[in-house]
């Protein structure tokens, strides 16, 4: 099973959202990594077919999804960021009502809807109308709805938006339960949603995907460059203004500082094991010290 994404280009009037991007994937979980507006949404619209790109191609097994729209239409699960439901449908009936449109029978979408359900953990409101689920219930039911026709690629965008921690930690297992011989395609700008998750990981930035890797492989990339040193409340304007500062932490000998810096930053600072929100931050950054 692959999926390649071959030189997409996507504009909205004179601005390039994403600029010829080349991926091929295979069986196993990809996390999307980037920050708001850095075309996430887009490319996923694109290989859901949602929205056309200006240039390039999406290729399932061989075949343009595009020409064959249809059959790679019964084979795709999406939740989209902003999942729509009917708020006086149950959440029952919102999945037989999502089932009957992926062409389920009728007996087969009651045993799938109910099997999701009891895995989403929402087997107890089932009956309830969805206009009265928490916001992380509604979240867990578009997860549902996308897994209904039990996809072989699926696209989640922001799968994990509105849910608590207990409830990030159900997803991620319901992801892992059913990953083998599936494309799972998640984005998020939560770092730890896809370092716990994700096979392998995409980072997209500056329009196109910079690097991937697993976890491992990507915070190799800053190995020997990450810091923490001490330093007093008003020596951290400078400090954030000349590096790329990871993280601040207050305490009563002054203010924790991780930094990102090729070379030691301050006299005190000591070298730490780099993570992958580091890399994050570090393929994020703004200019500084100019």
């Amino acid at each position: 099973m692959t999926l390649e994404i071959n030189n997409i280009t996507k504009k909205f009037e004179k601005n390039i959202v994403l600029n010829d991007i080349s991926v091929a994937l295979e069986s196993g979980v990809y996390g999307l990594l980037g920050a708001n507006g850095s075309g996430k949404t887009t490319l996923m619209r694109i290989i859901c077919g949602v929205i056309k790109a200006n240039e390039g191609t999406v290729i399932y097994n061989g075949e343009d999804t595009n020409e064959k729209s249809v059959p790679f239409r019964s084979i795709l699960g999406f939740l989209p960021q902003d999942f729509r439901y009917y708020p006086d449908f149950t959440g029952l009936k919102f999945l037989l009502y999502m089932a009957a449109l992926k062409g389920l029978d009728n007996k087969t979408a009651k045993e799938k809807c109910n099997e999701l359900l009891h895995l989403i953990g929402l087997e107890a409101v089932k009956n309830k109308k969805i206009k009265k689920y928490s916001g992380g219930m509604k979240q867990r039911l578009g997860i549902a709805q996308a897994m209904i026709n039990d996809p072989k690629v699926l696209i989640l965008d922001e799968p994990t938006v509105g849910l608590d921690p207990k409830e990030r930690v159900r997803f991620r297992n319901l992801i892992s339960s059913f990953s083998k011989e599936k494309i799972i395609i998640l984005s998020t700008h939560i770092v730890s949603d896809v370092e716990y998750i994700a096979d392998e990981i995409l980072i997209l930035n500056n329009r196109k995907v910079e690097n991937r890797g697993t976890a491992v492989e990507l915070v190799k990339e800053i190995e020997g460059q990450v810091w923490e040193c001490i330093v007093q409340p008003a020596a951290a304007d400078e400090m954030r203004a000349k590096y790329i500062v990871s993280n601040e932490k207050h305490e009563t000998e002054g203010m924790i500082l991780r930094v990102i810096s090729k070379e030691q930053p301050t006299r005190n600072a000591t070298m730490v094991q780099p993570t992958l929100e580091d890399l994050y931050l570090y393929y994020l950054r703004e200019e500084v010290g100019k």
